[in-house]
């Protein structure tokens, strides 16, 4: 078992239990070890982590809230396979909120956030050039999340909350990852400098490009084997 799949002890309650099978249940589907369609059956993952079934119940719930899970019955829930329009509609989602949230946090931000961000910028770097993509994912989402709590409104934090895991699984899909953190690393330098336009329009690009290219990588295969030949 790795780290991820080992049974949850409980020890902290019912809440602390749920999250954390809910944390591995996610991280599986955003790997890919949890594929689309695949089935949970709460007794089956209840067994597997050493808990009782209402922590499985619960998290499955918070999965199924989260558009990682569908429920074909009350009874069957599956790993649920995102669509093209899924894809768009996150990234619309991203545009509206994270462009927002680049200005506010490069108006907004102080010495010791900013040394925060860099430090998870760091980690991004180490862990690209280590081709580590299961953590190149987490410290890319982290790097997002922290610019939410730069910019300082707790309403937006919450919008972009409920959004972060299925951030991750995007960040997953991407081929360059390199690329990616020069991205980050020019979006921080704009923060740094306080020059809220130059964060909202870098933040704005990064989000078209990398819209063309989960879209791309993710359904251009599908999209060209239903064409005719």
């Amino acid at each position: 078992m790795t780290e991820t799949e080992s049974a949850v002890t409980p020890t902290n309650g019912g809440g602390w239990l749920r999250d954390q099978v809910c944390e591995a249940l996610r991280d599986r589907i955003i790997d890919g070890r949890l594929r689309p369609g695949d089935r949970l059956v709460e007794r089956d993952v209840a067994e597997e982590f050493g808990v009782s079934r209402v922590p499985v119940r619960e998290a499955i719930r918070i999965l199924l809230g989260e558009g990682f899970l569908h429920a074909l019955s009350p009874r069957r829930i599956v790993v649920r396979e995102l669509s093209g329009q899924d894809v768009e509609n996150l990234f619309d989602l991203r545009e509206a909120l994270e462009v927002l949230a680049a200005r506010r946090a490069a108006e907004r931000r102080t010495e010791a956030q900013l040394g925060e961000l860099r430090a998870l910028l760091e980690e991004a770097r180490k862990v690209t050039l280590a081709g580590r993509p299961e953590r190149v994912s987490r410290a890319n989402a982290a790097f997002h999340h922290h610019i939410v709590e730069l910019a300082g409104n707790d309403m937006l934090a919450s919008a972009l909350g409920s959004l972060e895991g299925r951030l991750r699984w995007l960040f997953q899909q991407i081929d360059d990852p390199g690329s990616l953190w020069a991205e980050h690393r020019t979006l921080y330098e704009a923060i740094a400098a306080g020059d809220a336009d130059a964060a909202a329009d870098i933040s704005l690009r990064h989000i078209r490009h990398y819209r063309d290219v989960a879209v791309g990588l993710l359904f251009d295969s599908d999209a060209e084997k239903d064409s005719p030949s």
